[in-house]
């Protein structure tokens, strides 16, 4: 542990958490916490409190009170814990998201994994009447785009794919990627003959990595990019990177079953994300942003 650095940050900071909570308090000590690639992060200790805290460059401000509001809106759903959001803020060129601090273990157990099954099943009972969100965020560091649509399809073609699409050819990803990919955005609505989704309220960014348990086995979940989607969206980037065990999938499944057509769509909805690595981490994603394609593609006929 060390302790804050003495500067007038950590005062500025502990004041707006003191109004924010209504509860006094002095930055004592802050420790680093390693994790993440896009922020960095410490958590602060004062006064018999604990926060955790998130830091980037000033212009990154939004992308922390999008953040905030997206796990409100996920507290309000009344399915799975999240950190609570103290404030967000500004200051000496900082920005800033101050959290509930939760002390965190690893995510295998397989209890609270069969628990977050049912609770992210409740949790995508929460619904509106379109597709999106009230404000765009980011996914990672890319910005995402939530305007909202009465159409699905039309909103994952232009929203996701076609956004992650050009901003590939922007960052100099073109030749079969952008023939196929065009292919692909003019065939994939066929994938949704007989399927109507609802738009729930979704993580959005639901890899494991974004998944923790409470020493007393709680699942958590954080580091969203919320909007309102079809549910598949989330269930499929679980499947992405692994972190979900099958006691998670069987609980969800028997609290919210799935239409048989998930199977496919959830290359589609994975797709999103392999474009965003490729154009947030480089080229060693391209590969498998193409062969997802032509998968599709194929399933298509």
């Amino acid at each position: 542990m060390r302790s804050a650095p003495e500067s007038d940050f950590w005062p500025v900071l502990a004041d707006r958490i003191a109004r924010a909570t209504g509860r006094a308090f002095v930055v004592h000590r802050s420790v680093p916490v390693g994790g993440g690639c896009i922020n960095t992060a410490c958590r602060i200790e004062g006064d018999g409190a604990r926060y955790f805290v998130k830091l980037n460059r000033a212009a990154r401000l939004g992308m922390f009170e999008a953040e905030a509001e997206g796990l409100h809106e996920m507290e309000r759903s009344a399915g799975v814990r999240v950190p609570r959001p103290i404030c967000p803020g500004v200051h000496d060129g900082r920005s800033f998201l101050v959290l509930e601090y939760l002390d965190l273990g690893a995510a295998g157990d397989a209890r609270a994994s069969e628990r977050l099954g049912r609770q992210l099943a409740t949790m995508h009972r929460t619904t509106r009447a379109r597709f999106g969100w009230h404000r765009d965020n980011t996914i990672g560091s890319t910005p995402q785009e939530n305007a909202e649509s009465e159409d699905w399809v039309a909103f994952w073609r232009e929203r996701r794919l076609r956004f992650q699409l050009e901003l590939a050819a922007r960052n100099g990803y073109g030749d079969r990627l952008q023939a196929r990919g065009a292919r692909l955005l003019d065939a994939f609505p066929a994938l949704f003959d007989g399927y109507r989704p609802i738009p729930s309220l979704l993580h959005g960014d639901l890899w494991g990595g974004n998944f923790g348990v409470t020493r007393d086995g709680e699942p958590v979940l954080f580091d969203p990019a919320t909007y309102y989607g079809d549910r598949e969206a989330d269930l499929a980037m679980t499947e992405l990177f692994g972190g979900f065990g099958p006691r998670f999938y069987a609980a969800y499944r028997e609290a919210f079953p799935l239409d048989p057509g998930y199977r496919v769509r959830r290359t589609l909805y994975n797709l999103y994300h392999i474009l965003n690595h490729l154009n947030l981490f480089g080229a060693g994603y391209c590969g498998q942003a193409e062969a997802m394609i032509d998968e599709l593609l194929c399933e298509l006929g």
